[in-house]
């Protein structure tokens, strides 16, 4: 190999190191980090629940008055935020706390009435919070408040046989730094509570396998294109056997076809 072309070889080799890297050093797009830093995950409207509950889209707001009957409603709040109101019409009440809605309410409803006196309930609907693997009952639950990671997954129904409870997670997702609890459940059941967090809304929990289980899916994802070419082909010979209620039976003389 000449120098020259050497030369060239390794010229082409830095550029392309150069361009990998500063590929996978680039920084996200600003607008779209600036839009998931304000939505926040899984929700158009974000607070703590458990400090001051707030109006999500689902939720059934009652709103009485002291000194006019007919402004008493309950109803539930729409897909874009709002609800209908007596006078005012649609006003959009999705994101605002209790206090904040009493205080929103008593300002519309000021030029139609010289003395109002508003109070709002808040019946939550929408406030979930989310569990996966080694459970019976996985997926999205309804968020009560004031619930531990332990009566999560209690409630949730851990599996006896494949639950790793000692490495159980809770994952309160963020765009940029997510937040990655180890929570060892096990520990709980000797009387150590340290790691018996409170659970927030949008927490999602992860109960993962044990070892024999992991291996024991492992070897099933690995058997799998086997074991489905010979429960089709027992398949098959079940119908054609004539055991399947249909197919060529054997007691058939003619072997025609029995329907």
């Amino acid at each position: 190999m000449t120098i020259g072309l050497r030369t060239w070889i390794l010229a082409a080799l830095a550029a392309l190191l150069a361009w990998t890297s500063g590929c996978s050093s680039t920084s996200p797009d600003k607008r779209l980090l600036q839009y998931l830093n304000d939505k926040g995950f899984g929700s158009r409207y974000t607070g703590n629940a458990e400090d001051q509950n707030y109006v999500t889209i689902g939720d059934t707001v009652s709103i009485t008055d002291a000194f006019h009957q007919e402004l008493n409603q309950t109803q539930r709040v729409d897909i874009d935020g709002t609800v209908v109101l007596p006078e005012i019409g649609a006003v959009h009440v999705a994101g605002q706390t209790r206090s904040e809605l009493e205080g929103f309410l008593t300002q519309k409803y000021s030029p139609y009435y010289e003395q109002v006196k508003i109070d709002v309930r808040i019946a939550t609907q929408n406030k979930v919070y989310f569990i996966f693997g080694e459970v019976l009952a996985e997926g999205r639950k309804q968020f009560p408040g004031d619930l531990t990671v332990f009566e999560a997954v209690m409630d949730a129904q851990p599996d006896d046989r494949t639950a790793n409870l000692g490495r159980v997670v809770v994952i309160r997702a963020a765009p940029r730094d997510p937040l990655i609890i180890p929570v060892n459940i096990s520990a709980l059941f000797r009387g150590d509570s340290t790691d018996n967090v409170g659970i927030k809304e949008r927490d999602i929990i992860y109960v993962p396998p044990t070892m024999i289980a992991q291996f024991g899916y492992f070897l099933a994802d690995l058997l799998f294109p086997v074991t489905t070419v010979i429960r089709q082909v027992a398949s098959a010979f079940y119908i054609f056997s004539g055991r399947g209620g249909g197919g060529y039976g054997r007691g058939n003389a003619g072997g025609g076809f029995i329907p």
